[in-house]
């Protein structure tokens, strides 16, 4: 019987009883099953605490900007599963994405009967894989979702890994401080091939590891770095490499050190016939372009509305800087957190600059959400001047923050990807 996509995924997430489980025996068998498809004819893998998504955004860009045809599978999603497989920029369709499934249920299910169980991201890392595969794209760039060394989409060999941060999330799985967590993501790295390391302070656990595994390390304020000027910026590499570039369209400070990375990462690929004056005006092409929901979104709306994803206390540093290059203005938080994730440094990392916070609860939304009462108690016991009220939902504090707010303020939402998508889903709603 034919399942529409929405049934498909509701399979997914009943038919393995793990929501994570990591490891790569079982999405590689299913893989081979599959004939092993190559999702592209190049491969970069892009992996690290924060900044993935808007890494994966920035080489697509680029990348298109080129002429080259691109697939991205990114996680997760905002308003609909499809974002998460792209094409030449424009999401899977249901029936696309409905047939891929059929094809992993088949070799999943296997000709014997030995069925091999996948979770509902190792289902979307083959689909993406396998959907690339039957495009013929040129370059796939894959989004670790967890980690790195054990993540699906580290059964392919990538031609490039970037890793873009390293700092403390899902230490229940990846270890408990940036050592642990660095060499978990430099999984993602191959002998002799590049490794980008986007963030000037890496961990040594982080580099001790691309050590080990022979790769080609590149790290930015080393190998490659930015120096900002008044009309751009400039990227130069150790080989003598050098561009003056417009500034990125992604408006956090944090996005030039992104993009550093991904032009390190493609002045590294090769892009066979492409010159120098034409790789320039790709890249240049793509900061002008580029576009990713969610990361310092302004969705208008007076006072306006700024949708963040950001979900940890790194995140949190990234939204602090901005807030602090922008004009001052009374600042309304509308937050909300999963239950796993270190909310007091969170809200440590942004302190004073939020005059009034609008909690949310996020424990309808999903079972790792945080219910409101529990997130107001590690606000007063982190900020006890903190001025705040308290809200069933994300719609509901948004609602407040819109009426309480006066012409001339700022709302930032933010705290994670059901916040985001919330928000965003109001708006077009």
């Amino acid at each position: 019987m034919s399942r529409t996509l929405a049934e498909w995924l509701a399979y997914q997430e009943r038919v393995n009883v793990h929501t994570i489980e990591l490891g790569l025996d079982r999405v590689r068998e299913v893989w081979q099953r599959m004939g092993a498809p190559a999702p592209a004819k190049q491969v970069i893998t892009v992996g690290g605490t924060n900044g993935k998504g808007s890494t994966v955004a920035l080489l697509e860009a680029m990348l298109t900007a080129a002429g080259l045809r691109v697939g991205a599978f990114t996680s997760p999603h905002l308003l609909e599963y499809n974002e998460r497989v792209r094409i030449d920029g424009a999401n899977a369709d249901d029936a696309a994405l409905i047939a891929s499934f059929e094809r992993i249920e088949a070799a999943r299910e296997g000709a014997l009967g030995n069925s091999v169980p996948l979770t509902y991201f190792e289902f979307g890392a083959l689909a993406a894989i396998d959907l690339f595969a039957r495009a013929g794209v040129d370059v796939a760039l894959l989004e670790v979702g967890l980690g790195g060394r054990l993540d699906a989409v580290n059964i392919i060999d990538a031609d490039v890994a970037i890793i873009v941060t390293v700092d403390l999330d899902h230490m229940d799985w990846l270890g408990p401080d940036r050592d642990s967590i660095g060499r978990e993501k430099a999984g993602i790295a191959r002998f002799g091939r590049p490794a980008i390391v986007g963030e000037l302070d890496p961990p040594t656990g982080l580099l001790d590891a691309l050590a080990a595994c022979g790769a080609r390390v590149e790290r930015a304020g080393v190998d490659f770095g930015v120096e900002r000027h008044e009309d751009g910026w400039r990227w130069r590499h150790r080989d003598g490499s050098a561009m003056e570039l417009p500034d990125p369209a992604l408006a956090a400070p944090v996005q030039y050190a992104n993009a550093a990375a991904a032009i390190a990462a493609l002045h590294a690929l090769d892009l066979g016939t492409l010159t120098p004056s034409a790789f320039f005006a790709a890249v240049s092409a793509g900061l002008h372009e580029v576009r990713v929901p969610a990361r310092l979104q302004s969705i208008g709306g007076e006072p306006p509305v700024i949708v963040d994803v950001g979900h940890n206390p790194q995140a949190a540093r990234v939204l602090a800087e901005w807030l602090d290059a922008q004009p001052p203005a009374r600042v309304h938080a509308v937050y909300g957190a999963l239950a796993d994730k270190d909310v007091a440094g969170v809200i440590g990392a942004l302190g004073t600059r939020i005059d009034h916070w609008h909690l949310a609860g996020l424990d309808r939304a999903t079972p790792r959400g945080m219910a409101v009462a529990a997130l107001a108690a590690i606000l007063q016991q982190t900020l006890p001047q903190a001025s705040f009220d308290m809200h069933a939902d994300v719609a509901a504090a948004l609602a407040a923050a819109r009426a309480t707010a006066q012409p001339g303020e700022r709302i930032l939402a933010f705290g994670s990807f059901f916040v985001a998508s919330a928000v965003l889903a109001e708006r077009i709603g």
